[in-house]
């Protein structure tokens, strides 16, 4: 028997299971069902707004309607130019649950990276903070296909008072409702959606869950198209190597981007799937 038969390394292994059985879920549906075992657990706390995994997959569920009376669909891609905001959460996860696919990018991108990224994943739409709103604009002519403008504002967000200090912050000009017609925020693509049907929860675990980047650091950045299965057993060799029996309760604090392969699988999918909270 060779010596990676044998595997002698396992000894060394602690409590840290040598193999895992993966689920054959998508990642919404994992994460529903942490949700249903963890219902008043904590899914995040967002500058002091905390959010409960039953209220989470309530606005969740909300944000895939909502995409559903936009017309978003079963393999459309959304781009999610966003910082790490419960909106970006609602929204990966809304994707998730009707069958698309979040192209997820970073909202400090210059005006023809987010035009190439609209491009080259075909996006059908793009959620971005309202102070990136010019720079989306600007490029909409750049766009091979139609692409819906999604506005999101950190104030809807934040606890009292908060919400109704930080839109003052930096003369208004972080968190301003945009000029001109050529977007629909968030709020009100949630909202039209209030009665809309989603469609049959048929998601497999092998299908694209997201596209990251590449930092394109010898050519031009290429996208990489992850499946649910990627991210979950990520999520789940994480927790399996902790060394805990559970996170469940626990927190993390999660400061890097949910643009970023590392902050989007462990610093958040691993938290939301474990039962932990994120901060």
């Amino acid at each position: 028997m060779g010596i990676s038969a044998s595997a002698p390394w396992r000894n060394f292994y602690g409590n840290t299971p040598a193999t895992i059985d993966y689920p054959h879920v998508t990642m919404y549906q994992l994460l529903s069902q942490t949700a249903k075992k963890y219902p008043g657990n904590i899914a995040y706390n967002f500058m002091g707004k905390e959010t409960t995994f039953a209220a989470f997959m309530k606005r969740i569920d909300a944000a895939a309607k909502g995409l559903v009376k936009m017309g978003i669909g079963k393999g459309d891609r959304v781009t999610i130019c966003m910082a790490n905001t419960p909106q970006a959460l609602d929204c990966f996860y809304a994707l998730n649950r009707i069958g698309a696919i979040p192209n997820m990018i970073h909202p400090l991108s210059a005006a023809n990276e987010i035009a190439f990224y609209l491009n080259v994943s075909n996006s059908k739409a793009i959620l971005t903070l309202a102070q990136f709103h010019d720079k989306v604009i600007s490029i909409l002519d750049q766009v091979k296909q139609p692409v819906t403008v999604l506005i999101a504002r950190i104030a809807d967000e934040l606890p009292f008072p908060l919400g109704m200090l930080y839109p003052i912050t930096s003369g208004g000009k972080t968190d301003r409702k945009p000029a001109g017609k050529r977007y629909t925020l968030w709020t009100d693509m949630v909202a039209a959606g209030k009665d809309a049907t989603l469609p049959a929860d048929d998601g497999k675990y092998s299908d694209c869950g997201a596209i990251l980047y590449s930092g394109g650091t010898t050519g031009t950045t290429k996208g990489i198209m992850l499946s649910n299965l990627n991210f979950n057993a990520l999520g789940l060799q994480t927790i399996a190597a902790s060394g805990y029996p559970s996170v469940a309760g626990m927190k993390m604090l999660s400061i890097m981007p949910v643009f970023h392969g590392f902050g989007l699988g462990v610093g958040i999918h691993t938290a939301l799937i474990g039962g932990a909270t994120c901060i």
